[in-house]
């Protein structure tokens, strides 16, 4: 795989589906097998990963990363609170970069795109959560969010062992 990123862009609930059964469903795969926290449990079957994409597809924003022979190298998701009190703040529900394109600054910028989208379509407070202690919660301090609190035993990791998970927020605007 090609770690060189060619451009970033938003994928429509139809993009979603087409992409869930390859470079989707194989960029979910490869972060759990490299212990990503992110939802599900080792191994990973990819018809598992596509099946959630496509359970997924048009109910959140969903940005992909590509390389330039269109492989997809990272993704960002953006949940909106539907409830009425609520309508002003989202939820960053998924950032993944797949272990061959990092350290490279995709992270940091998947997450820089949903959060200008976010603000751009009105949202003013974004939240999060992460495992604690994982690369992940440097990537969100360095990118200028708020540390909420850490939850004991919130989510099992890939591997099945209960690990602590970090609650962070950021305003917009």
């Amino acid at each position: 795989m090609n770690a060189r990123i060619d451009s970033i862009r938003p994928l429509t609930a139809e993009d979603v589906l087409q992409e869930a059964p390859d470079g989707l469903a194989e960029l979910l795969v490869d972060a759990v097998a490299g212990g990503a926290s992110i939802g599900f449990l080792a191994p990973l079957d990819a018809a598992e990963a596509a099946a959630w994409w496509a359970a997924v597809a048009g109910t959140r924003a969903v940005w992909a990363a590509y390389g330039p022979e269109g492989e997809v190298l990272g993704a960002v998701t953006l949940v909106r609170d539907d409830k009425a009190n609520g309508r002003h703040r989202g939820e960053i529900a998924r950032l993944v970069v797949h272990r061959a394109a990092r350290g490279r600054g995709l992270g940091p910028r998947l997450l820089a795109t949903a959060e200008a989208h976010a603000a751009a379509t009105g949202l003013t407070l974004l939240v999060l959560d992460t495992e604690t202690g994982s690369p992940a919660e440097r990537l969100y301090r360095a990118a200028g969010w708020t540390e909420a609190g850490t939850i004991p035993d919130f989510a099992a990791a890939p591997d099945g062992t209960l690990r602590a998970t970090t609650l962070f927020y950021k305003r917009l605007g």
